[in-house]
């Protein structure tokens, strides 16, 4: 018991830091979109989602670079979509009106390609070694990587026509908030902790798995997701209590996005052959349920449900269940 105090209180600890950290940057990072003249549901999609992914990355590049944890990488990157999309259905809970009415029916296009991403993730996976490669990273990667900046370049497009039909704008900066200077500043070095926090957990992360016997697929998707998903957890909801309801939205479904360019980008730093072709089986669990959370999700932001009878919308049910149920069988296979 008391070998596996220590990497819990890490965890726990790295968690904390995180999770002040991750506040911080989404504040300023506010701050510079608002200074520089990027505003609405485009900062929920580029600056908070980079902002609140940046611990994935860090985890993720640290875990393959440093440590040679492929699963951790994977589990961490693919269960922190599962759990971002598990936030919807928290914000679904907190107001008596479906959060799928309440938003735009354009997030419906950063999900399919949050899907899009996942599949050919799914995909490489299943090619296993049999798939090419350009050196040592995969050419499914790189894939990857390109429909990643497509689908940002035509949300980009998307979002600046409807804010241009709707004669929105972005919102300014008052007089009270720092300069793009200090923000900048101030952007910076808690970026810096939290980097610094995020490259302990992959070590954290191996130690858990190898003292309680859970498998490091399972603690990457479930324990490491959770610790580096929160800044997205504190984004999401202090921006739905704000009425931000699209920011929330674009965090969360752009931060997908993110998770799965860090997972293809990640393929350039394990030297050793193809990341996706090198991780376990048990991650395509992930992946689909990601996948049918998503997919979920564009239905209801679709059909736009204006009542429910429940405290959860029937699509919030569903994702919620979802969950539920790869989790278990993540444990049972991991």
């Amino acid at each position: 018991m008391s070998g596996l105090l220590a990497p819990a209180l890490l965890l726990v600890l790295c968690a904390v830091v995180i999770l002040f950290t991750g506040v911080r940057l989404s504040r300023y990072g506010d701050i510079i979109g608002a200074r520089t003249g990027v505003g609405g549901t485009w900062i929920g999609l580029l600056m908070m989602a980079s902002v609140t992914s940046l611990p994935e990355m860090v985890t993720a590049s640290t875990a393959i670079g440093v440590y040679d944890l492929p699963d951790i990488a994977a589990g961490d990157a693919i269960g922190s979509c599962m759990f971002n999309l598990l936030i919807l259905a928290f914000l679904d809970f907190r107001n008596p009106v479906p959060l799928s009415a309440r938003v735009h029916q354009g997030h419906v296009l950063t999900a399919a390609f949050g899907s899009v991403l996942m599949g050919a993730a799914a995909l490489a996976m299943l090619a296993g070694a049999r798939a090419p490669v350009v050196g040592w990273v995969g050419v499914h990667s790189l894939a990857m990587l390109g429909i990643y900046v497509l689908g940002m370049k035509t949300i980009f497009r998307f979002e600046r026509a409807r804010a241009a039909a709707e004669h929105t704008g972005p919102g300014g900066a008052g007089a009270s908030t720092p300069s793009l200077r200090d923000a900048v500043i101030r952007y910076v070095a808690n970026a810096a902790v939290l980097v610094a926090a995020a490259a302990v957990l992959p070590a954290t992360g191996e130690m858990l798995a190898a003292r309680t016997g859970l498998g490091e697929s399972f603690v990457g998707s479930l324990f490491i997701a959770v610790s580096t998903s929160l800044p997205e957890i504190v984004v999401s909801v202090e921006a739905a209590r704000l009425g931000a309801v699209d920011m929330a939205a674009g965090n969360i479904f752009g931060s997908n996005m993110f998770n799965m360019a860090i997972l293809a980008a990640g393929d350039a730093l394990y030297a050793r052959g193809s990341l996706l072709a090198a991780v376990s089986d048990v991650h395509l669990v992930s992946l689909t349920a990601a996948m049918m959370m998503s997919a979920i999700a564009i239905i209801g932001l679709t059909y736009r449900a204006s009542r429910k009878r429940y405290r959860l919308s029937w699509d919030a049910l569903g994702i919620l269940a979802v969950y539920v149920a790869a989790t278990v069988l993540l444990r049972l296979l991991g």
